[in-house]
């Protein structure tokens, strides 16, 4: 509820594609006074045109897409990079988590969470705070604790043009481990790791796992 009658309701869109849970969410929003639910639908349903940070204050989203997100914003969503974002229903992927940071949202939650939950981060970004799970909050201080050593002036790694989580992968290539062990070892879907594999190949211009290994070796030892 308000915590008085002039100060205006959180205008929220619901751009979710799962039918069950933006129906669900809608009627919970619907119910609260402090809420006013601008338009609910999947990607292929709203006009994006028409939503900007005159008419939304937050958009919660069920589906990764960074194009949607406000850093990456594409004219389809001319407002966006303006209102404030949550993604619902994540997987516990910290690279995924990651890149959502960088892109500008301001909430982060995962499948099992509540609807309870869903409405807290709702309220807390519209006051400028953040949302996330403690354990992918904790990633991100060993996250950054990391890069503000990896990217200081000098480090091999910041010559070399490896990130953090590309060095990570190559010295587990180059003890053999297959994408499916990674993804076990880092905690990270296979798709996320053959992508790393596919990028850290075209960066060193090889076309093999053995050879990008040797490859970037042999780039650290000349630079450390």
């Amino acid at each position: 509820m308000p915590d008085s009658l002039d100060e205006p309701c959180i205008r929220v869109v619901l751009l979710i594609e799962n039918r069950l849970i933006r129906e669900a969410l809608s009627r919970l929003l619907r119910k609260r006074a402090e809420f006013q639910v601008v338009a609910v639908g999947g990607h292929n349903e709203l006009k994006l045109n028409d939503l900007n940070a005159d008419n939304c204050d937050v958009v919660a989203i069920d589906f990764f897409d960074p194009k949607l997100l406000p850093v990456q914003a594409s004219s389809g969503f001319k407002g966006l990079p303006d209102v404030k974002t949550v993604l619902i229903g994540m997987e516990a992927d910290s690279d995924r988590f990651l890149e959502a940071v960088r892109s500008g949202v301001s909430g982060y939650l995962l499948k099992d969470a509540s609807a309870a939950e869903v409405i807290a981060a709702l309220r807390a970004t519209h006051r400028g705070e953040s949302v996330c799970p403690p354990k992918l909050c904790a990633h991100l201080f060993h996250w950054f604790a990391q890069a503000s050593t990896q990217f200081s002036p000098g480090h091999p790694s910041a010559r070399s043009g490896l990130t953090l989580r590309q060095r990570q992968l190559v010295d587990l290539m180059g003890h053999g481990l297959t994408n499916k062990e990674i993804a076990a070892r880092l905690h990270l879907s296979e798709f996320t790791v053959r992508n790393h594999v596919h990028r850290i190949l075209k960066q060193v211009d090889v076309g093999s796992r053995r050879e990008a290994v040797d490859a970037i070796r042999a780039r650290m030892s000349l630079v450390s």
